[in-house]
């Protein structure tokens, strides 16, 4: 059995068809979604059906979780509620509905999923070194663990101490604890442009990352002709 896990798409219908395309070239057999389905990209509402035709275990995002509510997004970063705002209007009542519905924290077989962390999912934390992931490791009852959020691809161990491995190619290992960021399909924020995913082998107990090349340059001038703000166009080069 081989499972894609897949997140932080961020409504980049581009880098999303190649990623479940790739998934399906490598014989995966299941999908998982780690949440943030929508936000940013120029569209959500493709993502959205998309993934909800999968009809995988999703988790919910924080950018699901506004896009889905009518609350203030004063207190955001303006370009995000920009995108936001504009997400919410593309949006049918449906869809959004759909999106409030999905669950903060997820097990899929003998693993657990979340978009952010385990002791604390809607506060929306991140995890960017092994000290945060220490205190979620207190609250992980399966031996490994996908998550996202960050947009960057990540993979701490616990054994005899929380430690970071290369997110390349892991072996789960008996008598340890894995928390994994499977990486963003759709907005990486590690340096590389190119779309993002996990393949867990669960029968060899391999994941392994892959990193996928798209038509770039179609997902940012989507974002210009849609009026949203320059810089989420820029930034997708940058993998920032």
């Amino acid at each position: 059995m081989r499972v894609a896990l897949f997140g932080d798409i961020h409504a980049n219908l581009e880098a999303l068809e190649v990623v479940l395309a790739d998934a399906r070239e490598q014989g995966c057999t299941d999908f998982v979604c780690l949440g943030d389905v929508v936000g940013y990209n120029a569209n959500p509402s493709e993502c959205l059906e998309i993934v909800r035709a999968l009809n995988c275990p999703v988790v919910k995002g924080n950018h699901d979780e506004d896009a889905a509510g009518d609350h203030s997004l004063d207190s955001m970063n303006p370009t995000a509620a920009s995108a936001l705002i504009w997400t919410r209007e593309q949006l049918t009542e449906d869809q959004r509905e759909w999106l409030r519905k999905l669950r903060m924290v997820r097990q899929v077989s003998d693993f657990t999923i979340v978009h952010s962390t385990l002791d604390q999912p809607a506060n929306w934390n991140y995890v960017t070194n092994r000290f945060d992931a220490m205190s979620n490791f207190s609250y992980q009852f399966t031996q490994v663990c996908f998550h996202g959020h960050t947009h960057v691809p990540r993979v701490y161990v616990k054994d005899s101490k929380v430690h970071e491995v290369a997110a390349e190619s892991v072996q789960i290992e008996a008598g340890s604890k894995y928390f994994i960021n499977a990486g963003s399909v759709g907005q990486p924020r590690d340096g590389d442009w190119r779309a993002c995913y996990a393949i867990y082998d669960i029968d060899t107990r391999l994941v392994v990352f892959r990193r996928l090349e798209y038509d770039i340059a179609k997902t940012q001038q989507k974002i210009l002709d849609a009026g949203l703000p320059e810089m989420l166009a820029a930034r997708l080069a940058d993998g920032r």
